[in-house]
């Protein structure tokens, strides 16, 4: 009888061990972990990378404990190979996934492979965010190598600058509660980038920084409250093009134009299936490369330089 209880007892512990926890990751695309949440909690689909374990209405008062941590500038590196995320369509989702947790970085953590952050809030402490103020590099949250991917991220207030590519990049799943400067910068001399579901709010200019050259594709995004969707740099030394945006499947409210372009660069806008409050689509400027204000020449679709497909207001 005793042996028998033995058994039982280890039985049930396996059980509760293959279960995921209140606030945990149970589902997403590449997921292997446990798909069954703890008793009284539902596992919440947010987008086919991520699904996350929230009290159901028959659970008890459990929650999950915040997790602060501090730690020194790293370099994350991993053996995944970063994918191209234009062929994966995470499913747009309006609503910010509920965080796991929670950690302060004092610098900028360097990512060179795959990054998945589980749905931590990550933040800066010390705060560096100062508003419109021009910073640099390494006042962002996180900065990627080329190739570099970062997937189910909340980004928090406190940082400057967001996410900084060096390269072509694979931004999935990441959300920024409160854009200070620019929420992501692309430096890339060529290539396409991909930012894949997720969503940015209050941001007081851009949310896209566009400073490199090649191509940047947004689906399945959300912005509330911003300026500009994505902007090419209007003024950058050396600047130049062509910068191609293309955005699909976003929708856009209390804000600006969805992309600013230089058409003497020869940058395109291509907007398909996608919504925007109040009907602002695209901004054409003339660019330059000695810092002045660039010249805006017009506003809205040209049926060249910017297009758009099935697109509405009523959103």
């Amino acid at each position: 009888m005793k042996q028998a209880s033995t058994f039982a007892l280890i039985a049930c512990a396996a059980l509760v061990s293959a279960q995921a926890q209140p606030y945990a990751q149970c589902g997403g695309s590449g997921y292997t972990g446990p798909k069954n949440c703890v008793s009284g909690w539902t596992c919440v689909y947010s987008n086919e990378w991520y699904s996350q374990c929230l009290q159901g209405s028959g659970g008890g008062a459990t929650t999950a404990a915040t997790r602060t941590t501090t730690t020194r500038t790293t370099t994350t590196r991993t053996t995944t190979t970063a994918g191209g995320g234009g062929g994966v369509n995470t499913g747009l989702t309006t609503v910010v996934p509920a965080s796991s947790g929670s950690t302060t970085l004092p610098s900028a953590r360097v990512i060179s492979g795959t990054f998945d952050g589980g749905m931590i809030k990550y933040d800066r402490n010390p705060k560096v965010c100062q508003g419109q103020t021009e910073t640099g590099e390494k006042d962002a949250m996180f900065i990627l190598e080329a190739g570099a991917t970062i997937r189910n991220v909340i980004i928090g207030p406190n940082q400057a600058e967001g996410i900084h590519c060096r390269g072509t990049c694979t931004i999935e799943n990441v959300w920024w509660l409160d854009v200070c400067e620019d929420a992501l910068t692309l430096k890339q001399s060529s290539g396409t980038s991909y930012v894949s579901g997720g969503g940015a709010l209050n941001a007081e200019d851009k949310i896209v920084q566009f400073n490199g050259r090649g191509t940047v594709q947004v689906k399945n995004f959300y912005a509330n409250s911003y300026g500009k969707l994505v902007r090419s740099c209007g003024n950058c030394s050396g600047n130049g093009g062509p910068r191609n945006v293309v955005i699909d499947n976003v929708v856009a409210r209390g804000g600006g134009v969805l992309c600013g372009i230089n058409t003497n660069y020869g940058d395109t806008c291509r907007i398909s299936n996608s919504c925007q409050n109040s009907g602002k689509w695209c901004d054409r400027y003339t660019g330059n490369s000695n810092g002045s204000e660039p010249t805006k020449i017009g506003s809205g679709p040209d049926g060249s330089y910017c297009t758009t497909s099935n697109v509405r207001t009523s959103c």
